[in-house]
């Protein structure tokens, strides 16, 4: 059973859209397991402290170190410990693959301005981001993160043949896809996907996901054509 357990001030954000559909019927299969720890419950004064202000000046809390370890200590197994945050290495397909291949993950949740930098660096935790953009807290990019994992472990989407074919597979963008009616708002489906000739369907596809790559992410489309050469 692949393992979750996320570091948080906010438990109460969990489970969230994670028990939802194909996620909640895979938890109950015991596919995946959740635990959130609350960071709350780790704090070493009197007054429940989680946070203070940051040394050197400047605006917001930062999350204290002696708090975090804390919890960290207690409760870290053996698995791969990541913080979410915006300066961390940015998220892919071919990371969300290799976290889906291990035994679970530890997330730490960061909130206000971030966590004391010596507790990432006691702990030697990987830093990671999902995407140049900033988020209230590590929450939101937890759940983020653990969807691009969960869809990959075997039993969860039931169609596993439909992974091979999308985004980010081989450096492409997926192909345009089409369902019914038809014909609609004036557009018809292109008349390849209604030939029943598969070889020519893939061609298609193919020729498709090569063009929107180029139009849309010329980075993917260099190590598609590196990879290729």
């Amino acid at each position: 059973m692949w393992s979750a357990k996320i570091f948080t001030l906010y438990p109460d954000f969990f489970p969230g859209l994670l028990d939802m559909g194909m996620y909640k019927r895979a938890r109950e299969k015991k596919i995946w397991n959740l635990e959130t720890i609350n960071i709350r419950d780790y704090a070493i004064d009197k007054h429940g402290s989680v946070d203070d202000k940051p040394f050197g000046g400047g605006s917001g809390m930062i999350m204290r170190a002696d708090v975090i370890n804390n919890c960290l200590e207690k409760n870290l197994n053996t698995n791969s410990t990541i913080y979410l945050s915006p300066k961390g290495k940015k998220l892919t397909q071919q990371m969300a693959k290799n976290f889906s291949l291990e035994k679970g993950l530890n997330i730490l949740c960061g909130h206000f301005e971030g966590v004391d930098q010596r507790v990432i660096d006691k702990n030697n935790i990987e830093e990671i981001s999902i995407g140049d953009y900033i988020l209230s807290g590590g929450e939101t990019a937890s759940v983020v993160l653990l969807d691009s994992i969960l869809r990959l472990l075997p039993g969860v989407l039931g169609g596993e043949s439909s992974l091979r074919e999308e985004s980010f597979n081989g450096h492409l963008l997926e192909y345009p896809q089409y369902t019914q009616p038809r014909e609609w708002g004036g557009q018809k489906v292109p008349d390849v996907l209604l030939s029943g000739n598969h070889a020519e369907i893939k061609h298609w596809r193919l020729e498709q996901s090569r063009g929107i790559t180029q139009r849309l992410r010329p980075d993917l489309w260099q190590k598609y054509n590196k990879n290729k050469n």
